[in-house]
């Protein structure tokens, strides 16, 4: 029995020795040093993007991209692989975010046509206009001859679908059968939108009451022409244009068919 509480206390004590040099160990060892907090997807693309719109895209290196993040160079080529790629992504989140939602356009719309069409050109214009609609917008301008995906990309994200929502909205308002929806939808973004913001891209200076008069007469011109407000033409008027069209229609009819029976005797005689 002795002999048994000998071994085992010299086993312990064994033990304890061996605790007692590992924590020396653990103590005397180097701590690891923390390294800095990894920036997510989505801020690294937010800090390139700050310096692509103050620098343009020549102008903004990836050193300076990684310092601004602090991040490592080696971090950033891995997840992009060069500086084309990196400012690609950047301005396409960019654009995501910044587009006006068909969602919200349907929110906006009202009873009235015009009233809606003024709204939503109000809506639209104010994104336009806005410091990083203006940035984005002479970033893409920039580098739109170069990386023509880029306009592409606005395109089929943003100004696509906004065509087939006006286009639509033209469509309840002024009959299924309205052939032109696509091209008036185009007209007013071109009229409406472009106008303004493409003048500010350009350096031009408007306050908001000129912007919201801007606004205000171009939708009011695409809709009733150059025709002054509150006037419009009359019933007999209106029906004098229709019978106008359809005689020019008949004498336009008559006429290709003469061509075509010309050109058969020509053919003929020939």
């Amino acid at each position: 029995m002795a002999r048994r509480v000998k071994k085992e206390r010299k086993r312990g004590m064994k033990t304890a020795r061996a605790q007692a040099s590992a924590g020396t160990n653990a103590a005397m060892a180097p701590r690891r040093r923390p390294g800095r907090p990894s920036l997510s997807n989505e801020q690294l693309l937010d800090k390139a993007l700050d310096l692509f719109l103050e620098q343009g895209f020549e102008g903004t290196s990836i050193e300076a991209i990684t310092a601004a993040a602090g991040m490592a160079k080696r971090t950033v080529y891995a997840r992009y692989g060069d500086k084309t790629t990196l400012f690609k992504a950047a301005l396409k989140r960019a654009i995501e975010e910044w587009i006006v939602p068909v969602d919200r356009l349907r929110v906006i719309e009202n009873g009235d046509f015009e009233r809606t069409l003024l709204a939503i050109g109000q809506a639209l214009v104010a994104n336009m206009m806005s410091p990083a609609g203006q940035r984005l917008l002479r970033l893409t301008n920039a580098v739109s001859g170069r990386m023509p995906e880029i306009g592409a990309f606005n395109v089929k994200v943003g100004t696509g679908p906004t065509i087939a929502y006006l286009a639509d909205l033209f469509r309840r308002h002024l009959g299924e059968d309205f052939a032109e929806a696509e091209a008036a939808a185009e007209a007013f973004l071109n009229l409406v939108v472009g106008g303004p913001s493409n003048a500010a891209a350009w350096g031009v200076a408007f306050d908001t009451a000129t912007i919201d008069t801007i606004t205000r007469y171009n939708v009011r011109l695409f809709l009733h022409g150059m025709l002054p407000a509150g006037s419009g033409l009359s019933a007999p008027h209106v029906a004098a244009l229709e019978d106008e069209n359809l005689r020019l229609k008949k004498l336009l009819a008559e006429k290709l068919i003469e061509i075509d029976r010309l050109r058969e005797a020509a053919d003929a005689e020939g």
